[in-house]
C-alpha cells in the first residue's frame, strides 16, 4: 500500500509541474496559444482550469501524503534513525579505545603547585 500510494504522490506532483510550467505569470499561458474565437474553452475559462487544476494537485499531494505516513509499514519506524545506526557502528567498542596510563599519585605526598602565581 505505501509503494501504490508513494507512487500517485509522483505522479501527482509531475502533473503539478506540467501544469505550472504551462501557466504564464503574465496571465497568458496555455490560453495565448489559442487564438481563434470559435474555440470550445474561452482564455477566462482555460486560465480557471489550470488554476483549479493547480489547487486541486496541491491538495492530493498533500492529502496523499499524509495516507502514504500512515501507511508506513511499522517495521520500518525504528526507534533510531538510519544515521544513529551508522554512528553507533561506526564507533569502536571500549575495549578496542586506546588507554592513558595515569601516573600512580602517593597520598602522603605534598602537592606542589608550581603553576601558580605568589
Amino acid at each position: 500500500m505505501y509503494a501504490f500510494v508513494s507512487v500517485l504522490v509522483i505522479l501527482a506532483s509531475i502533473l503539478l509541474v506540467l501544469i505550472v510550467l504551462v501557466q504564464n505569470s503574465k496571465g497568458g499561458g496555455l490560453a495565448s496559444n489559442f487564438a481563434s474565437s470559435n474555440q470550445v474553452m474561452g482564455v477566462r475559462k482555460t486560465t480557471d482550469f489550470l488554476e483549479k487544476a493547480t489547487w486541486t494537485l496541491a491538495v492530493v499531494i498533500f492529502v496523499l501524503s499524509l495516507v502514504a505516513v500512515l501507511a508506513l509499514p511499522k517495521e520500518q519506524m525504528g526507534n533510531h534513525s538510519v544515521i544513529d545506526e551508522q554512528i553507533e557502528n561506526m564507533l569502536p567498542a571500549p575495549s578496542e579505545m586506546p588507554g592513558f596510563d595515569v601516573p600512580a599519585v602517593d597520598a602522603g605526598a605534598p602537592v606542589s603547585n608550581e603553576d601558580s602565581v605568589e
